[in-house]
């Protein structure tokens, strides 16, 4: 089980922007820009190329937080945290991930949609439920009504959340969000159009 302080860094910080870029160098530049807009928590995913490597650049700075999302495998899972990921995010639920993750001393997210798939995902290992895709499903309703049947489970809601949701999924019960979409939105950082990544960090801060 990692740090309680962990599990609350993340709920500090609202919310999680999701890093899923075609390249790395897209992917180095938007956590660039949304870290001096004052976010501290990254998850990149295994669809960035050379994604652990950008993790292990990033976690050699002590005031991030950097995990690997969408990890297929216990292997990969490995990879990352010894690259320095203090968490591990699949978006579906795998069981294989847990030990890794409890060896290190990292944070474990699994995905679900339902109440048998969280229970699912806590009998797995994890520490936070990621519900994807959150808004097709139906949004800060359907955390709410997750919510009520699982009181002390760490919800993160991912999947069409934008910045304006936030408030909205964390009313309803959610511990904290991930963004990609708008915070991560490639045609932007492919434009260098850092102030309307900027505007948006700012509104998931608050």
């Amino acid at each position: 089980m990692p740090g309680i302080h962990l599990l609350d860094r993340f709920r500090t910080a609202r919310a999680v922007p999701v890093v899923r870029t075609h390249t790395t160098r897209h992917a180095a530049t938007v956590v660039q820009w949304l870290r001096d807009a004052g976010l501290a928590i990254f998850e990149i995913t295994m669809t960035v190329p050379d994604a652990p490597a950008l993790i292990r650049e990033l976690a050699s700075d002590p005031k991030l937080l950097v995990g690997a999302g969408t990890v297929p495998d216990r292997a990969t899972a490995e990879a990352c945290l010894a690259a320095g990921a203090r968490f591990i995010v699949a978006p579906w639920v795998d069981a294989t991930l847990a030990a890794p993750c409890a060896a290190a001393g990292a944070v474990l997210m699994l995905g679900a949609l339902t109440p048998t798939e969280v229970r699912a995902a806590l009998a797995a290992g994890a520490d936070v439920v990621k519900v994807f895709p959150a808004s097709s499903a139906g949004g800060p309703a359907h955390i709410r009504a997750l919510a009520s049947v699982f009181p002390d489970v760490a919800f993160c809601p991912t999947g069409g959340v934008g910045p304006g949701d936030v408030a909205s999924y964390l009313a309803a019960g959610a511990a904290f969000v991930g963004i990609g979409g708008a915070l991560v939105d490639e045609k932007r950082i492919a434009a260098g159009d850092r102030a309307a990544i900027e505007a948006a960090a700012r509104q998931v801060l608050g």
